[in-house]
């Protein structure tokens, strides 16, 4: 599965419909809402959409005739291996019916092309770890985590002796940072793992 790294846009013309697809990284439904509302544009005849976040999903036909718009929309989001990501394909409507294949290949075919000029970014299942260690040990594995693919340091609480990080930690790398970070403090930092 895949996420784009940040918004893309595609226009085309079809039979003297102008179409103008963009589409967005999303992370909660909230937020695919918003995007939507954001990128829907007053005064076009549609607005079509569709949105994927893990199990979750959404479309609209926006007044297209039912499943001629949305639904290809989603299946060029799921046709990309996509995940967390809204889209919004706009039709200004030019005086010639596409009739119902027509729209959706119009529809579809937009919104593909849109997801196919996006950078995509795979999505790499990740855990919550906690590092526990000294202020003299601190600044060396912030550095060290920093450097790490895939690792992202969430939250850092500093307490009396020291900090505890709560780190992201790409699954199958877990024991390995754990393992880094045990030897670069020298068995002073501990690396707490979820089970």
């Amino acid at each position: 599965m895949f996420i784009i790294e940040q918004p893309a846009t595609f226009t085309q013309e079809i039979k003297k419909s102008r179409f103008l697809a963009v589409a967005g990284p999303v992370s909660t439904e909230e937020e695919a809402r918003q995007f939507v509302a954001a990128h829907s544009v007053f005064g076009a005849n549609h607005n079509c959409w569709a949105w994927r976040i893990g199990m979750n999903y959404r479309f609209s036909d926006d007044g297209e005739p039912g499943g001629t718009a949305g639904k290809p929309i989603l299946q060029a989001l799921d046709g990309q291996s996509l995940d967390n990501v809204a889209i919004v394909v706009t039709r200004w409507f030019g005086g010639i019916l596409l009739g119902s294949g027509g729209l959706m290949r119009a529809y579809g075919g937009t919104a593909s092309a849109c997801l196919r000029a996006a950078v995509k970014i795979p999505i790499v299942a990740t855990v919550e770890a906690t590092v526990i260690c000294g202020f003299s040990d601190l600044a060396l594995v912030q550095a060290r985590l920093a450097t790490s693919p895939g690792v992202r340091i969430l939250h850092e609480n500093f307490i009396a002796t020291g900090a505890e990080l709560t780190v992201a930690v790409p699954e199958v790398e877990a024991a390995s940072v754990a393992r880094m970070i045990t030897d670069l403090s020298s068995g002073r930092a501990t690396v707490l793992l979820p089970d």
